[in-house]
């Protein structure tokens, strides 16, 4: 049986009609070749559907190897995810960043539906990043927050104020994971670090996506 994955990209491609934003190709892509690697199933959602906007910040330097840029076709027509149905088939949901997410997945609710229906069900729940936007809103079935008293990470706000978009966030994202009562670990800017709690697996920055991706691999092949 072919474990199945279900990744979810933001579809937000402005910061508060501002600047450009999407989703950072690396964080998806190299994730996406882990998990190909395996021979996993892959669902593509978002919440608008269709096509994803990549950040035009993840592509600079023109360093992108072109196995990542081959992923972007994965993103030409990603599934609305009010029509995700079955949730039960998913055993790992996969949210990569990029400063889009901090607009369209702390406030969906199906969203936080699915999160909180997966971990309940000790599927793994990872996300990269600005991926753990994702996370902010979910409560579990009791109604504590899905983050608290887990051992998490994420964007600092450090990373945060060295890319000078601090400004433009609707919050910053460790102090919101830290308010909801996560023990939240960073370390230092870029480096690659990630989280493991249970089976809810956090990584901090673009660096830290393959080792998150590993983790879910390593999660889901005990």
């Amino acid at each position: 049986m072919s474990k199945h994955i279900l990744m979810v990209v933001t579809t937000a491609d402005k910061m508060n009609d501002e600047l450009d934003t999407g989703l950072w190709l690396s964080e998806f892509g190299e994730a996406y070749v882990e998990f190909a690697k395996k021979g996993y199933d892959m669902t593509i959602a978002s919440p608008k559907g269709g096509k994803a906007p990549v950040d035009d910040r993840s592509l600079e330097g023109g360093e992108t190897p072109q196995e990542i840029l081959d992923t972007a076709k994965h993103l030409e027509n990603t599934v609305k995810i009010d029509d995700v149905t079955d949730v039960s088939k998913f055993d790992a949901i996969f949210l990569p960043g990029g400063h889009g997410t901090m607009f369209d997945l702390p406030d969906n609710k199906k969203l936080h539906e699915i999160i909180r229906d997966l971990y309940e069900a000790d599927k793994v729940v990872a996300a990269v990043c600005h991926g753990p936007a994702g996370l902010v809103g979910v409560t579990l079935s009791d109604g504590s927050p899905i983050v608290k008293g887990q051992t998490v990470t994420a964007f600092t706000d450090e990373e945060e104020r060295a890319t000078t978009l601090d400004a433009h966030m609707p919050f910053l994202l460790e102090t919101r994971l830290r308010e909801l009562g996560a023990d939240f670990v960073g370390a230092d800017n870029w480096s690659d670090h990630v989280k493991v709690s249970g089976h809810l697996i956090t990584g901090q920055n673009p660096q830290s996506t393959i080792s998150v991706a590993k983790e879910v691999i390593n999660k889901l092949e005990k």
